[in-house]
């Protein structure tokens, strides 16, 4: 017990010290390059794919190179094990907390050590850019700003535990129907200003240890064999860890060879010593190129201690405490309410009967794949758990959806409130598959018998985006988006739902309210044919036109004249706010930007408050605000906080496809501070 209690104040140590990345210094590179010049082409060749089953490197043993163990994945560990499972990344990018996301990540490297893994894939930052997307749940929104600062602070937790982080898919991963053959054609200034800021900011500012490409094509060519994507742009960043492939989206080994990849996963399928000694022999690839391959792993190994450190930190139980409050605390911060006529919080009384029924209400969902995860056995916690747990002053039973008898639909209806939990689960929304927009079959009609019975309904919806709730939005009283809240979720909702904790989400993506609204739509080509004629020959949807260009979510609302359902930034509380007193001053190299938020209730909450930039005359096409900045506290009932947010040179600044660089702006821009991007309560001007 004493080792525990040590080991999880370490963790809080480091949590609060938001330890040093791990960079690679000269002395990795020189060891690198020593053991390199020791090892036989066999060696290098074995080396660059993975081994075992999928989920290791080679080790050299005569040389004293391991094998390094690997798992997915964003919500926890897996692969062959059981471990603390965290909420999803839509969950955390819409905590808007840059300390939640740090916490679930010092949680997946301290569950990653305590089995032996000292590479964790994730985190995956592709943008949410349709609601169908099959792996929306695992990223973290359609904003690169607000991707960018979750997935460096999940990092800089993961890799305080000497675990080495990899920021996937490299790039444009943005659908998952026909992820392996459909190109995404994207210009220069909409990657740069879009699709590349998650994984710069992750080079740059958190020295990630490793970087996957992803499945698509970009412009025609797979993106693990994409000389442009890997050597002229990541490398360029600075980035010297591994870039590996996803699992089986390698296609040529001279692509492979060339393009700047290290290491090929899960196994030799292109770089086996069949097609790469005859290409050797003849000189079209060199053995320069496998030491640059193996040098890139071997460095980045040394730099995390990979070389030296036991792999297995005996110090951490495998069901660790510390894990389990960080999964909570980033659990209890996500969920967003979207609506709310007054049912909520439903407070403690003896005469308050709550009936929790639904397809999600007795299980713990999550999304499939490789995003899918197995709790340790006990540790979930339901929805029907955690209302069930709430102890006097709570009367709570759970009703069988599939069989409601009339004695049932009677105490549905004399119930103080229905709880009905529906949405996706890891067969209905999962990796390798885009999904239906609407909830799966059956939950509409069962949302409408529940509204018919009871005006006092909550809906809880699991998944990992938009869905369509325009059937039963207007009948019921309240709506919340829960994602998928993890082993804590359960009680993390039972805890919003009786307002022991105010919500505190904000969502993360524009929710249009119909798929057509989305300007995406138009170039979405599973739902749009027409795009390209149909041929037997060949397959119908080759590419993804990028064609809403920079103007993806929020930033196209007023570019194309479109009101969604509910703002990028939106999400209830059960108090309000009051925001003033904005002050902007130039500092250093751009502006600190500070003003007071008030909580004008009577208890605690959270808020997450947001800081768009504005440029007024632009030399260029710009959307009319960027989010640049955010800042959250929780705040006592009539208290008051002070916000602060420095904003950089990158907050005015975008790209110019003539220089292939970032120009800054000129001129006159609006600060506007919102409690989403259409509820702007304070602004100012400066003067570039």
């Amino acid at each position: 017990m004493q080792r525990i209690i040590v080991s999880a104040f370490a963790r809080c140590l480091s949590l609060v010290a938001s330890a040093q990345p791990y960079l690679v210094r000269q002395s990795d590179r020189d060891r690198a390059a020593s053991l390199v010049s020791r090892m036989t082409v066999d060696e290098k060749i074995d080396l660059i794919s993975g081994k075992v089953d999928g989920f290791w490197t080679a080790p050299v043993e005569r040389l004293g190179i391991p094998a390094v163990r690997m798992a997915d994945g964003p919500q926890g560990v897996r692969n062959k094990t059981r471990s603390t499972y965290y909420p999803c990344g839509i969950l955390l990018a819409s905590t808007f907390s840059r300390d939640a996301a740090l916490g679930v990540g010092n949680g997946i490297g301290c569950d990653a050590t305590a089995r032996g893994v000292r590479i964790m894939l994730c985190p995956g930052v592709n943008l949410y850019r349709t609601a169908l997307c099959g792996r929306n749940f695992e990223y973290y929104g359609e904003d690169p700003y607000l991707t960018s600062e979750i997935a460096l602070n999940y990092i800089n937790g993961i890799q305080s535990e000497r675990v080495i982080a990899t920021i996937k898919h490299f790039v444009a991963n943005n659908q998952e129907y026909a992820r392996h053959r459909v190109s995404s054609n994207v210009d220069e200034r909409t990657l740069n200003e879009l699709y590349f800021p998650a994984f710069r900011k992750a080079v740059e500012k958190g020295a990630v240890g490793a970087v996957m490409t992803s499945y698509n094509p970009l412009n025609g060519t797979h993106a693990a064999e994409n000389a442009w994507l890997i050597t002229d742009n990541l490398r360029a960043w600075g980035f010297e860890g591994i870039v590996m492939s996803d699992w089986v989206s390698t296609y040529t080994t001279l692509g492979v060879m060339t393009s700047g990849l290290d290491l090929e996963m899960p196994r030799n399928h292109v770089t086996n010593p069949d097609d790469l000694k005859p290409l050797l022999a003849n000189g079209v690839v060199t053995e320069r190129d496998l030491d640059r391959m193996c040098t890139h792993i071997l460095q980045t190994f040394s730099a995390f201690g990979l070389l030296d450190l036991p792999m297995l930190n005996e110090s951490i139980p495998e069901d660790y405490e510390f894990s389990r409050n960080k999964a909570y605390e980033a659990s209890v911060q996500g969920p967003v309410l979207l609506k709310n006529d007054g049912l909520l919080p439903v407070k403690s009384s003896g005469k308050n009967h709550i009936v929790v029924l639904g397809p999600n209400a007795d299980v713990v969902a999550f999304g499939g794949g490789s995003g899918a995860m197995h709790p340790i056995e006990g540790r979930n916690i339901t929805l029907a758990a955690g209302l069930k747990s709430l102890g006097k002053g709570y009367k709570t039973t759970l009703l069988d959806y599939t069989a409601l008898t009339a004695d049932d639909e009677k105490l549905i209806s004399k119930a103080s409130l229905v709880v009905l939990s529906v949405g996706f689960n890891s067969k209905t929304e999962t990796e390798n598959s885009d999904r239906t927009y609407g909830l799966p079959e059956g939950q509409d009609a069962l949302v409408a018998r529940m509204a018919a019975l009871n005006p006092r309904v909550v809906v809880v919806v699991n998944s990992g985006g938009e869905v369509d709730i325009n059937p039963w939005k207007d009948k019921v009283g309240a709506i919340i988006m829960a994602w998928y809240g993890g082993q804590e979720g359960g009680r993390a909702l039972a805890d919003i739902l009786s307002g022991k904790v105010a919500p505190s989400g904000k969502l993360p993506f524009t929710f249009w309210g119909s798929l057509e609204k989305n300007p995406v739509y138009a170039y979405y080509t599973q739902r749009n044919p027409h795009i390209l004629e149909v041929k037997k020959d060949r397959n119908p949807y080759p590419f993804a036109q990028y064609g809403e260009g920079i103007f993806l979510g929020y930033r196209g609302v007023e570019h194309f004249d479109v009101e969604p359902m509910y703002p990028f930034g939106f999400g209830l509380s059960y108090v309000n706010f009051d925001y003033s007193d904005l002050s902007v001053v130039r500092a250093g190299d751009g502006y600190d930007v500070s003003f007071t938020v008030k909580n004008t209730g009577k208890t605690e909450a959270a808020e997450a408050a947001q800081v768009y930039v504005a440029p007024l005359a632009s030399e260029v096409m710009r959307p009319s605000k960027e989010l640049k900045g955010f800042d959250k506290h929780r705040i006592a009932g009539g208290k008051s906080v002070r916000y602060s947010v420095h904003l950089g040179p990158d907050a005015f600044s975008y790209y110019d496809t003539a220089s292939h660089s970032w120009k800054p702006e000129r001129g006159e821009c609006k600060i506007l501070i919102g409690a989403s991007s259409a509820d702007i309560r304070l602004q100012s001007s400066v003067t570039l």
